[in-house]
């Protein structure tokens, strides 16, 4: 049958890889068992379960991921664990998958803190941290970015902060150099869906960080820039019309 269980990544993966199988399973009516379907639903987020289970496997990556989406006829199960499906291209798929009818409306009626869409002035930060800390150079990004992004928003209410390493040192200096800041310790779920109501939202690298991008329906997004012609730890997620890029000298 087709599967995405023991896929490489955390949550924020989980869902691009779903999501992404998902949408192939919806059109080849495939029956597929997914990693952590419970927990992503809980998002609003459906994963397509079909009828059909076939006798042979193909993998499904990001190079063949089109071709065997709008194929007419698949007689095979897909299999994928070890691709991310964060390209631009695929990416920007599922970005507009997230914000069609009805997706976008289940996604906001799971939401526990829907009355606070497009209500409110306040700024969310999202700071990853952790792994990459420790990676060959020093992979998170610098205070000195959060700090400029904030400069762009002339007035807020709240301050909301974010993060897998809550005692970082980034932490405690933004925590003691802006106003009004919180920090708030949610789990996974409930960290998503909170951020993505705020009405600024500034995004760190990685998947999870994207995906709370993604679910922002009424939200001004500011991202890190990058340049890809350097290799990536992440996927090339944050190239969406309308976000803010913010460049540091």
């Amino acid at each position: 049958m087709s599967t995405t269980v023991g896929g490489e990544g955390r949550l924020g993966n989980q869902i691009f890889r779903n999501t992404a199988v998902s949408l192939v399973a919806e059109k080849h009516d495939l029956f597929v068992s997914y990693s952590r379907k419970e927990t992503i639903t809980l998002l609003g987020i459906d994963l397509f379960v079909g009828t059909k289970r076939h006798t042979s496997n193909i993998k499904l990556t990001d190079e063949n991921y089109f071709s065997v989406l709008i194929s007419d006829k698949l007689a095979n199960n897909v299999v994928s664990i070890h691709s991310f499906f964060q390209t631009k291209e695929i990416s920007n798929y599922i970005y507009s998958y997230f914000r069609s009818d009805p997706i976008k409306g289940k996604i906001e009626s799971n939401n526990p803190f829907r009355s606070r869409y497009d209500t409110n002035n306040d700024v969310f930060i999202h700071i990853r941290l952790d792994d990459i800390v420790h990676m060959l150079g020093n992979l998170n990004v610098s205070v000195d970015y959060y700090l400029k992004a904030l400069s762009f928003i002339p007035s807020y209410n709240n301050l909301y902060i974010s993060s897998d390493s809550k005692d970082h040192a980034i932490i405690k200096r933004l925590l003691n150099e802006t106003p009004r800041a919180k920090l708030i310790e949610y789990d996974e779920i409930q960290t998503i869906q909170f951020a993505s109501t705020c009405k600024h939202v500034i995004l760190s690298h990685g998947s999870f960080s994207a995906i709370i991008g993604y679910l922002s329906f009424y939200s001004t997004v500011y991202y890190p820039a990058y340049e890809l012609t350097r290799r990536l730890w992440f996927g090339d997620m944050f190239s969406i019309d309308g976000w803010n890029k913010v460049t540091l000298p």
